[in-house]
Formats: C-alpha cells, structure tokens, sequence
C-alpha cells in the first residue's frame, strides 16, 4: 500500500515517524533531511518544528501486512 512509503526512500518503512507536516517518513532518513533543513520533503514548506514522533499505528498496520504477505 501506498500509505506504507516512505516518501524519501520509496520503500516500506520499518519505523514510520510522523514529522511535522502530517506525512509519515522512514526514521533515519527523515532524521538525516532535518538535520541540514528545515522543510518538509513532500511540500517544500518551512516546518514549525523539526521533530519527529514515532506513527506506533502505522508501524503496526505494515507489520500485520507484511506477516500477510
């Protein structure tokens, strides 16, 4: 599914954080975007903030999926 990208890598995340412009991104790469900018990679908009929350839900979802798959 569409929703279990990550919108950097284009592969299935494996620890999906959400950051501050609503998307969801692979941890490390998010981690590494933020640490040189201050945008978010999907809308180029300045972000109100850099940090990052762990999406526990999404995490979830991908590992029923894959365990189906």
């Amino acid at each position: 599914p569409a929703d279990f990208i990550c919108p950097i890598t284009t592969e299935v995340m494996s620890d999906p954080v959400m950051a501050a412009d609503g998307h969801s991104y692979e941890r490390k790469q998010i981690e590494r975007w933020l640490a040189t900018k201050s945008t978010s990679p999907m809308t180029g908009e300045t972000l109100q903030h850099t940090h990052t929350f762990p999406n526990h839900a999404l995490r979830r979802q991908i590992r029923e999926w894959q365990e189906a798959h």
